[in-house]
């Protein structure tokens, strides 16, 4: 599988447009004098947090696998995902457009079947989702109970009750119901093979009975995943780690940048999770949109200004997405040329 080389440039050029526009709207000439501030030992604590954080969730990666019953080391499993993060990073719409890449380099590295590497990093996804919410609600519940809420705190308040009750009301009915779920998934996705196996060269249409045999061996992986429980706590322990680092990493940034300013940290708890909502858009992992969202959200919570808040996320980006977008990218090269060999 190759990514689209036009279509991720593409991307890219939107992401300097919306990332520009910020910039402009809040100034650039404030960005620059706050961003002076940051000290670069300060700078390089912040990025080992990112890739704090980046390993703890490679070890939820490596638990689910482990339930998978596929061996992977520590170190495959940071590999593989920081390849996935640098797929869903060059992507649009988040986990969704690189989860397809990522399950292709874990069925390879590991010599399991695709279905399996799909199934275990869509497991990690949707269990990442649980600290998230949790640490939102939180931070939410202290923040309101602290201080005045006003409107914008109300309406993320909102976002972040209708999540926690709607995404896992979704699953549980999707899981009560998987069988019939599974079979639509047959019904859908077999016409949309057939139809490209008929107008586009090099794709053939699978059988219905092959499609129905991938679909089954996806539904098993994630009920294996599902059915053990130690595995899943463990996992959720390490993603829960992973969200503190990512947490860490967001408050950092606005303590270097804020020298005479106190920001208080449980604000960082909701940023954190609910700026992340803004990856799932057309942009490459959500670049441009996660920052805005960030600003949006720290400037009514903490006091600081725009400025200071388009500085603490750019610095905040720079450790999470670009730095591992730039490492993961050498993780996924290194996993595809040793695949080959």
């Amino acid at each position: 599988m190759e990514f689209d080389s036009r279509a991720i440039a593409a991307g890219f050029v939107a992401v300097a447009a919306v990332l520009g526009l910020l910039l402009w709207v809040v100034g650039v000439d404030d960005i620059a004098h706050t961003l002076a501030l940051l000290d670069i030992r300060t700078f390089a604590v912040v990025l080992a947090v990112g890739l704090a954080w980046l390993l703890a969730w490679a070890l939820a990666l490596r638990r689910v696998l482990d339930a998978l019953g596929v061996a992977a080391s520590a170190w495959d499993a940071f590999l593989l995902y920081a390849a996935a993060a640098f797929a869903n990073n060059v992507t649009p719409f988040g986990q969704a457009g690189g989860e397809p890449f990522s399950a292709l380099l874990i069925s390879r590295a590991t010599e399991s079947e695709y279905e399996t590497g799909l199934a275990a990093i869509a497991s990690v996804d949707t269990l990442n989702f649980v600290p998230s919410i949790v640490f939102a609600l939180v931070g939410l519940t202290y923040y309101v109970a602290r201080f005045a809420t006003g409107d914008r705190i109300g309406l993320v308040f909102g976002v972040v009750v209708a999540l926690a009750v709607t995404v896992p009301l979704v699953g549980y009915l999707v899981w009560r119901h998987r069988d019939a779920v599974e079979h639509r998934l047959v019904g859908l996705v077999h016409p949309v093979w057939a139809r490209l196996g008929r107008y586009l060269p090099g794709i053939s249409a699978p059988r219905r009975e092959a499609v129905r045999r991938r679909v089954d061996s996806f539904v098993r992986s994630i009920e294996r995943v599902a059915t053990s429980r130690r595995d899943l706590v463990v996992a959720v322990g390490w993603s829960t780690l992973g969200w503190l680092c990512l947490c860490l990493a967001l408050y950092l940034s606005l303590w270097a940048l804020t020298p005479a300013t106190t920001v208080d940290a449980a604000i960082v708890f909701v940023a954190v999770p609910v700026a992340t909502i803004a990856s799932v858009t057309p942009l490459p992992g959500g670049a441009g949109g996660v920052e805005a969202a960030l600003v949006l959200l720290l400037v009514p919570t903490t006091g600081v200004t725009a400025a200071t808040a388009t500085s603490a996320a750019l610095v905040f980006r720079a450790a999470v997405y670009w730095a591992p977008t730039v490492a993961g990218g050498g993780a996924a090269a290194w996993l595809e040329l040793r695949a080959r060999r």
